[in-house]
């Protein structure tokens, strides 16, 4: 799904028309220069860091390919014993591995771009072909889905280099957030600037049990209640925080009733992270001033521990 930014600047457009007098605290708010920079700069730590953590995951993968490779040849040779035990080792899981399908950069005096584009790559040894046929499609379509996000950016970037007026830079990174027996989760990180600096996220998180992409419904029995929960959670987090920091603040008893946070969707993007637990992610100024950045909850596991499958 590609975001929609006319949408976005119309909404504001009609907030700003109707509800003039209460948007100069809100523009007090907004992310100064400084922390745009800041935003900036984590932003391209993140990918450089995950660019060495691709690196490492290789070297890894390699180095157990060939130890195990060993095992297999010599230890069965050693004893009956250990012939047996190595029958009890479970076959190496299903895997997912993040490689760079492109890479785009371009920097001028006004303006810079650095995208790097994931694109995943499954692996199987499992020997089952419905499933690795639904994470072949489930990958595929993933793949399909960044690349038309990313696509779109660079070419929104490059029908602006023309103009003669502001600076505008753009990054997308990525970031494998969890990757278990299970799951597998992966955060596309997108910062655009162009006078004012906005960051948004996209969540991909695969059941690696079966094939699929992970829907927020497929984590609870069926027919309960999840909304309600982790709604209410939210809510009790986003107090505690406010009452914690005084620079914290969250659209939650705000004058104006229409930015007020109430309920989750089945359309909130949520990931596991790799304890399992479910992990609600928002993107600038959907549940708090431009300033807060992208924010997140981590629901705790007793709040919904009756109701997950």
């Amino acid at each position: 799904m590609v975001y929609d930014f006319q949408k976005l600047k119309e909404q504001n457009d009609l907030v700003e028309k109707k509800l003039q007098p209460l948007k100069k605290e809100y523009h007090k708010r907004k992310m100064t220069k400084e922390q745009e920079e800041q935003l900036y700069q984590k932003i391209r730590e993140a990918k450089m860091e995950n660019k060495n953590k691709q690196r490492h995951g290789r070297m890894v993968k390699f180095a157990a390919a060939v130890l195990l490779a060993g095992a297999f040849v010599i230890l069965p040779n050693t004893s009956s014993g250990v012939a047996h035990a190595m029958e009890q080792i479970p076959i190496i899981g299903r895997l997912v591995e993040v490689v760079t399908f492109r890479n785009y950069e371009y920097e001028t005096e006004r303006n810079k771009a650095d995208i790097d584009v994931p694109e995943l790559k499954p692996e199987d040894s499992s020997g089952d072909g419905r499933i690795q046929e639904n994470l072949n499609n489930t990958t595929a379509e993933i793949n399909a889905e960044i690349q038309e996000i990313t696509e779109k950016l660079i070419k929104e970037f490059e029908e602006n280099l023309d103009e003669e007026w502001g600076h505008q830079d753009i990054v997308v990174t990525s970031e494998v957030l969890a990757t278990t027996a299970d799951y597998f989760t992966l955060k596309l990180i997108c910062y655009q600037g162009a006078g004012s600096g906005y960051e948004w996220n996209y969540f991909y998180t695969i059941d690696l049990n079966t094939g699929k992409r992970l829907q927020l419904k497929d984590i609870f029995i069926d027919g309960a209640d999840y909304i309600t929960p982790i709604s209410e959670n939210i809510k009790l987090q986003m107090k505690e925080r406010m009452e914690a920091d005084e620079n914290v603040y969250y659209w939650l008893d705000d004058e104006i009733e229409e930015w007020n946070f109430k309920t989750i969707t089945d359309e909130t993007s949520f990931y596991l992270n790799e304890n399992g637990n479910v992990v609600i992610g928002f993107n600038e100024g959907d549940v708090a001033p431009m300033y807060m950045g992208t924010v997140e909850f981590e629901i705790p596991d007793k709040a919904l521990e009756d109701i997950r499958k």
